[in-house]
């Protein structure tokens, strides 16, 4: 049942590639936008937050429909991305990989945010007043000290990457090689009569991979405390 064909390991290979581009890319700004939702205050900072959860609440249709609006190849941004450096998210592996990540941010900023708010802001006030400048005081105090948070953020990204189907096959299509991701062929594979064994047989991978980036969540997570205790 475990033998998987060549498109079933073609969709199996695409995943784990856009979730680990969704995330990788992602990561930094998910970093970002948890610090300044933490340590900022502003005027829309409530709107911010809120926009940043919206994929969690939205359908993924919508969400994916956004994106095709935004940055498909004449849309309000794909269209200049296009013209001026021939470069397209729209029904490429690039795009499933953007519809991925921005389904996923919200899971990952959350983590990172509620790391972030468990730091002592004392810490890093008592290493300002001893000359460490603002880079120096994130990068020795701070971004160790959230690092739990940042890998259980990660890796729950990374985690409903490879689950995400709605917004994917409605911005970037279901195209065998390019966009059909493990769930796109499960749903390709459903709709073919005589193909349920090589569905159930994606369906035990998913289950799997899932469960896998679940403990090494939580794995990571508490060796991550384990360092910080130390």
């Amino acid at each position: 049942m475990m033998l998987l064909s060549d498109p079933e390991w073609q969709a199996v290979a695409l995943s784990l590639k856009v979730s680990s581009v969704a995330v990788i890319c992602s990561l930094p700004c998910g970093i970002l936008i948890a610090w300044i939702l933490v340590r900022c205050r502003f005027p829309g900072k409530t709107l911010l937050d809120s926009l940043i959860h919206l994929p969690l609440v939205l359908p993924p249709v919508v969400v994916g429909y956004l994106l095709l609006i935004g940055f498909g190849r004449r849309g309000l941004i794909g269209e200049y991305l296009y013209d001026w450096f021939g470069f397209t998210f729209a029904f490429s592996w690039r795009g499933a990989a953007l519809a991925s990540a921005v389904i996923a941010f919200p899971l990952m900023v959350r983590a990172i945010r509620l790391a972030l708010e468990g730091v002592d802001s004392k810490l890093e006030q008592a290493a300002r007043t001893l000359g460490a400048g603002r880079w120096r005081v994130f990068f020795t105090i701070t971004l160790p000290l959230t690092m739990p948070g940042i890998i259980a953020g990660t890796v729950l990204a990374f985690a409903r990457s490879l689950g995400e189907f709605g917004a994917t096959i409605t911005f970037v299509s279901n195209i065998p090689g390019e966009t059909r991701t493990i769930p796109s062929a499960m749903y390709t594979l459903i709709e073919t009569p005589g193909a349920e064994n090589a569905a159930a047989r994606l369906c035990v991978i998913a289950i799997i991979l899932a469960i896998c980036s679940l403990w090494a969540s939580e794995w990571l997570t508490r060796w991550g405390r384990k360092r910080l205790g130390e």
